[in-house]
Parts: structure tokens; C-alpha cells; sequence
């Protein structure tokens, strides 16, 4: 049994980390400001005998500290997330996911604890040279676009952590997300699964942004937490950065047409712009497939569910 410190631990990932980690008989902290999580997220597990939640900031440093002190492992996954959120707060995006993360790193360190970064695919910007591996050059767009700071926040995040691990030796491992999808992701801050599923259900528009053919890979929620504790439980990992993620690609609009099958619903697609939709301009990538080959060979995990079957389960549970 390890006790173990998740900072970000009520959101939509963190939450479903949680109940994996009791269930394997750990003990766990969160720490979460409830600014996108929430505690109904963990309704499930608030009277579990090994669960302890803490309601505070990350870059609050002495309350940091004072959590990392008591745990053996950190699961570092609190962050400002979602294009919404980018657009509407990118001041908060950026001191967030930086200062955030440096006073995670500092506590990890002074206490030495093995501590798992959640970056994300967007640090690769507009690279097409599919599908893309831990290696490849970031290709990020202009100043302009407000949803590249989130991009360049998660790397300065990145070469934090490489920092760390350089200079400290601290033992620290980084996941890139690509597209988790799951019940308890909310469509508010402009995740897509969620709001066309909820369209979907009301036999309203699902409203597509662009043109509908980019395309990304959806990875569900349980698959996910299984490769995060798959990587931190494992010794022989060489390498510091890996991709999580399906490798199922689906255009936006192939996504509609499937959740509108689904749901059996009456609902039609409706195609805006970007500029209509965010109420500014915004740069976009057209494909996003990962290379998993890493983190296969390192803990031989790989995806159980796939696209239809997610979606199924994320429909199910919207029922209930």
C-alpha cells in the first residue's frame, strides 16, 4: 500500500485515477480548487476509509509541501483545460499550468518523491508527421492564436520536468494525453464527445466547428488511468515522456454521424466557424494519431475500448 497525493483529483481524469487507486488498496489525497472539478466526481468514494480530500490551490506552496511530505508517490494532473477555458482565461491558463507545476516539481524534489506529469498532445502543435512519437518537433502557431499558450504552458511544464530529472535526478515520468473521453466529462469548456452526446440525447443540433474532417483518436477515461498506474508502477521505464492515446482516428463529423446513430436520435449536424464558435480566431490541426509503441513496450498496455464502445458507455451513463 502506498499513500499517494493527486493534485487535480476531483476533475473528469483525476476523479476515475481515484477509485483506481482505492480499489487497489492505496491510499489517496487530493487536492483540487473545485475551478473545473467537482465533488459530486467523487461522490462515490467520499466515505471511503482511505480517502482524504483537500480543497486548495497548487501554487499554494506551503500546502503543497505539506501534502507531499505525507505521500510516497504524486500524480500531478490539476490544470487549466479545454479550448473554452483557453480562450475565455489564458491568463489563468498560463500562471496555472507553469507556477502550478513548478511548486509541484519543488515539493516532489525537496521530499524525493516519484512524481507523474499529465502533459497533453497539444504540445505538438501542427506537426502532421503521423503518427506522432514522443520524438517528434513541436510546430506551434502564432502569438496571436490563444490556444497555443496552453500548448507552450504544458511544454514549459515538460521542460521543467526534464529539469528536474537532469539536474535533482528526481524520478519523474510525463504523459502526453491524447482525447480521454468518459462519463463525468463535462462539454462546457469545449470538449466535443460531451456535447455531441448531450445534443445527441435532446435531438438537438450537433453543432461541428470547421469543416468537420479533422480528425483526432479518442482514448476512454479507464483505459487511460490503467496506463498512468501502469507507469508509475513501472521500474524499468527508460525513457521520461510517453503518449497515451488511442490510435482509432475519426473525423469530427464521422464522430457526429456516430453519436447521432447511437443515441437514435432525430438530430442534424450544423457546421460553424471557429471565429463563430470561440467569438475569435483560432488555429486548429487536422490530424492527431499517436505512436504508443513506448509505452507498449515499457508496460505492455494498449487500449481495451474502442470508439463505439466508449461512446456506448458514456451514453449509458448519461442515462442513469
Amino acid at each position: 500500500m502506498h499513500s499517494i497525493l493527486i493534485t487535480g483529483g476531483a476533475g473528469f481524469i483525476g476523479s476515475h485515477l481515484v477509485e483506481l487507486l482505492l480499489e487497489n488498496n492505496h491510499r489517496v489525497i487530493v487536492l483540487d480548487d473545485l475551478s473545473t472539478g467537482s465533488l459530486e466526481n467523487l461522490r462515490s468514494i467520499e466515505n471511503h476509509r482511505n480517502f482524504e480530500f483537500v480543497e486548495g490551490n497548487i501554487c499554494d506552496a506551503d500546502l503543497v509541501y505539506g501534502l507531499a511530505a505525507r505521500c510516497e508517490h504524486i500524480y500531478h494532473l490539476a490544470a487549466a483545460v479545454g479550448v473554452q477555458l483557453i480562450v475565455d482565461n489564458p491568463v489563468r491558463t498560463i500562471e496555472t499550468n507553469i507556477s502550478g507545476t513548478e511548486t509541484v516539481l519543488e515539493a516532489a524534489n525537496k521530499f524525493k518523491r516519484k512524481i507523474l506529469i499529465a502533459s497533453s498532445s497539444e504540445v505538438y502543435g501542427k506537426n502532421l508527421s503521423m503518427p506522432l512519437s514522443e520524438d517528434n518537433d513541436m510546430v506551434f502557431g502564432g502569438t496571436q492564436f490563444s490556444r497555443w499558450s496552453y500548448a507552450c504552458s504544458k511544454a514549459i511544464d515538460e521542460f521543467l520536468a526534464f529539469a528536474f530529472h537532469r539536474q535533482y535526478e528526481l524520478d519523474v515520468t510525463i504523459c502526453r494525453f491524447f482525447n480521454t473521453i468518459g462519463p463525468r466529462q463535462v462539454g462546457r469548456y469545449g470538449m466535443v464527445v460531451p456535447r455531441f452526446i448531450t445534443a445527441a440525447m435532446k435531438n438537438e443540433d450537433l453543432i461541428i466547428y470547421g469543416s468537420g474532417k479533422q480528425s483526432r483518436c479518442f482514448c476512454y477515461v479507464k483505459d487511460m488511468v490503467e496506463a498512468i498506474v501502469g507507469l508509475m508502477n513501472c521500474r524499468s521505464t527508460e525513457k521520461v515522456v510517453y503518449n497515451i492515446g488511442s490510435t482509432e482516428e475519426v473525423t469530427i463529423e464521422q464522430l457526429a454521424d456516430i453519436a447521432i446513430k447511437l443515441t437514435r436520435s432525430s438530430s442534424s449536424k450544423k457546421f460553424i466557424s471557429y471565429l463563430d464558435a470561440y467569438g475569435c480566431p483560432m488555429d486548429d490541426m487536422m490530424r492527431r494519431v499517436p505512436s504508443i509503441e513506448r509505452i507498449r513496450q515499457a508496460t505492455g498496455w494498449q487500449p481495451k475500448t474502442n470508439l463505439t464502445q466508449a461512446l456506448q458507455l458514456i451514453i449509458e451513463n448519461e442515462k442513469l
